[in-house]
């Protein structure tokens, strides 16, 4: 049996082989590239026909197209703090910026959290004179606390 870490391992490994790009992956399944990424990653199940889709894509076996369909153990990091240069500096802007961050919310929209579920997430290129910026644009749901 295929773990959905090891049928992500697979995806990347078989992407590199076949020079096949996230946004190639994302446009053949008609889904959007952040969301593709997280799902062939293992972060969420791959509706059928499109991990059919993309086990033909990147000449994946059976048994890893089924893996990319199965239920993800969400949120799984290797460590508590991430490690990862690049994923560290998100753990880190939450740290600093994330209580203005909730503060900013709850002044906007009242007592409640920004969705995870129900999300949207996008991330760009924009050219700047000073170098190259990063744009990450998260987009969830508001959803007010029930009491």
């Amino acid at each position: 049996m295929v773990s959905k870490k090891d049928a992500g391992l697979a995806v990347v490994a078989a992407k590199q082989r076949l020079g096949v790009s996230w946004a190639q992956l994302a446009e053949a399944i008609g889904k959007a590239p952040a969301w593709t990424v997280a799902a062939l990653l293992g972060q969420h199940p791959v509706p059928a026909e499109a991990a059919k889709t993309v086990a033909a894509m990147l000449d994946l076996n059976g048994e890893t197209e089924l893996a990319l369909q199965a239920q993800p153990t969400r949120g799984a990091l290797e460590t508590a703090v991430p490690t990862d240069p690049t994923i560290y500096r998100f753990y880190e802007v939450l740290q600093v910026y994330g209580p203005a961050i909730k503060e900013l919310i709850h002044e906007e929209f009242g007592d409640g959290i920004m969705s995870a579920i129900n999300f949207r997430m996008d991330v760009k290129r924009v050219e700047d004179p000073a170098g190259d910026r990063v744009v990450v644009t998260l987009d969830g749901k508001f959803l007010p606390y029930q009491w």
